[in-house]
């Protein structure tokens, strides 16, 4: 008995043919073995670890770019960094949530919804998984050759609400200031991740709420990433505009759109002692 997906059975339209750049042997649609999953996310995120912080230290120049950028956000009227800053850590209650939202959340919703589309939409999987995959390497490209302060080090009235409440995980505990590189503040791979959670939500999660939830995710992660002086809002659009790629790159790779419903001919993986089972 072939297994299929009880959200993925529906067959696509047939569309016109697209140039992929991978053969079709490795692009076809199919759950890969979770075991094959789990080490290729732990070395992903293995490489992501050591790019990021092997930048090389570009202090001064980093500092001066983000005075730079300040100074440009505010001769057009669009810097809200200082007022939400302000607001924030005149608040306790308010800055430490934000604090271990900013701290934690990233990692554990775009996990969450990794596993969620691997359980439930299988054969979408690998195509959007794809996409966070080239998203977090264009950051790591935009970290590499764009080293950029954030907010909360450059002065200009800006507090580090992390360090201000001695939040855990803060950039002034033991280790941790020298163990990342804190100049990789452009792209914000927190919007990028962000944005890639609430289109696979909003475009794949049968419950009105989980969807609403979902448009408001990335909302409360731009008010956080501004409010606790992590980020500039136009690290906020390099965010946008990496997810934006990484969804371009998934496209050149494959040829269809990674949220495309898979084709008939899609299948799914099933375990060796299944191939005997009667219908």
């Amino acid at each position: 008995m072939t297994a299929t997906s009880t959200l993925d059975t529906a067959p696509a339209p047939q569309a016109r043919r697209s140039r992929a750049l991978l053969p079709e042997r490795i692009r076809a649609q199919r759950r890969p073995r979770w075991w094959q999953e789990i080490g290729f996310v732990l070395i992903c995120y293995e490489l992501y670890s050591l790019v990021r912080n092997a930048v090389p230290d570009q202090e001064a120049t980093a500092l001066r770019r983000a005075a730079h950028l300040l100074s440009f956000e505010r001769s057009l009227h669009l810097d809200p960094e200082g007022a939400l800053n302000s607001l924030v850590a005149h608040n306790q209650v308010l800055a430490y949530a934000c604090n271990y939202y900013y701290a934690t959340l990233h990692f554990v919703v775009t996990i969450a919804v990794m596993v969620w589309l691997y359980r439930r939409h299988p054969l979408r999987y690998r195509a959007l998984r794809t996409v966070v995959m080239a998203t977090t390497l264009l950051g790591l490209v935009g970290f590499w050759l764009f080293a950029l302060a954030p907010p909360r080090m450059l002065g200009h009235g800006f507090v580090d609400t992390i360090v201000m409440f001695h939040t855990w995980g803060s950039w002034g505990s033991s280790g941790v200031d020298s163990a990342s590189n804190q100049f990789a503040a452009m792209p914000s791979l927190h919007i990028g991740w962000a944005l890639w959670c609430a289109t696979v939500l909003v475009r794949l999660a049968r419950h009105r709420w989980v969807r609403v939830l979902a448009v408001l995710y990335p909302v409360a992660t731009l008010f956080v990433i501004l409010a606790t002086a992590n980020h500039f809002l136009l690290d906020a659009v390099g965010g946008v505009v990496a997810v934006a790629a990484g969804y371009g790159v998934q496209r050149l790779l494959s040829g269809r759109a990674a949220i495309a419903p898979p084709p008939a001919t899609a299948s799914i993986n099933v375990p060796r002692q299944s191939k005997n089972t009667r219908s």
